[in-house]
């Protein structure tokens, strides 16, 4: 059972539906809540003003908590609501900053301290990043460019999310799934469909300086002999070693070495199943078959009835993030 609050009122009785969502792309989950909000006909049963406090949960569990940003009401009294939770203070806000020998995750804190918004587990990214100059740029991009360079680093992906209304940052752990969705059982709806647009089939990275330096080029054979030479370039750290190079090169190649094959289906909802998380698919028509990363997601909550409507990708499709050497405080 779904239960709504707005400013600690309890208007359950009055929603006549409820939208959940989120993508990969965004830092924060929208909540859309359909509201009666006349007995009448004629005047409104409650005064609904943005900035206050919105909660959601189902079957007892805490879903969303966040902040109304947008109200409309028309002449019937149906209002309609959406809520963000406090994550979307990351797109929100601009800074110029110069960080020295820090962390990801200590300036994730830092961001979330200085502009108020609240955290709760924020997992340590460990790479200490040399040096960021930023310009004019959201609090989110910020984040996300020192998440990229300790990837480009490291090899290791993290993910912002939201809990109980307090930001968190993750590791993006293996694609293992405790979901399973299938056709003849809780799937609806299915299509399917494969690109190669951003297959790389060659990676080249380089590194070291201009007196000394590295250069590392690894192929996929199969995949060169199907498709054709594709080739991605990356620039490392020149404090990187041969052997960091290297790998870096071999990581690339099995990340970006892939077929684009992505889904969209509609099934029995599933709270636990949002944005970044993985799943298993069963379809004989469509062919999908095996794990995926959920790329976005949209839980619709109406008469009883919860269903979800999700967009699903191989790979974790977050889109690269380019940066300059001037951002690295390199000329």
């Amino acid at each position: 059972m779904i239960k709504v609050y707005y400013d600690n009122y309890d208007i359950t009785t009055m929603v006549k539906s409820v939208e959940w969502s989120g993508e990969i792309e965004k830092p924060h989950r929208e909540l859309s809540v359909s509201v009666v909000n006349t007995a009448n006909g004629r005047t409104q049963l409650l005064s609904f003003a943005n900035g206050k406090a919105v909660k959601f949960y189902n079957d007892g569990d805490l879903l969303f908590r966040g902040v109304l940003f947008n109200n409309e009401i028309n002449s019937q009294g149906e209002l309609d609501i959406t809520a963000f939770d406090e994550n979307i203070y990351l797109v929100k806000n601009n800074d110029s900053r110069i960080f020295k020998n820090i962390k990801a995750s200590d300036i994730t804190k830092r961001l979330c301290k200085d502009f108020g918004i609240p955290y709760g587990s924020i997992t340590d990214t460990e790479y200490v990043i040399p040096k960021l100059i930023i310009r004019n740029k959201s609090l989110y991009e910020i984040i996300r460019i020192a998440l990229t360079v300790t990837q480009k680093q490291t090899g290791k992906r993290f993910i912002i999310g939201n809990s109980g209304g307090k930001l968190t940052l993750m590791k993006l752990g293996a694609k293992t799934s405790k979901w399973i969705i299938e056709s003849g059982r809780n799937l609806t709806d299915a299509k399917y469909s494969q690109s190669i647009d951003d297959t790389k089939t060659q990676v080249k990275v380089t590194g070291g300086t201009e007196k000394a330096p590295i250069e590392i080029t690894v192929k996929n054979d199969s995949l060169t002999k199907l498709y054709g030479t594709m080739q991605h370039v990356e620039e490392m750290d020149e404090k990187a070693k041969r052997s960091q190079i290297e790998q870096r090169a071999k990581s690339l190649l099995k990340e970006l070495g892939v077929i684009d094959d992505q889904a969209n289906i509609e099934a029995v909802g599933i709270d636990e199943v949002i944005a970044s998380t993985s799943i298993y698919v069963k379809d004989s028509m469509t062919k999908i078959i095996g794990g995926y990363y959920v790329s976005s997601d949209s839980h619709k909550y109406e008469n009883g009835v919860h269903t979800m409507s999700l967009e699903i990708s191989a790979t974790y499709d977050l889109p690269p993030m380019e940066i300059d050497k001037e951002v690295l405080g390199k000329k």
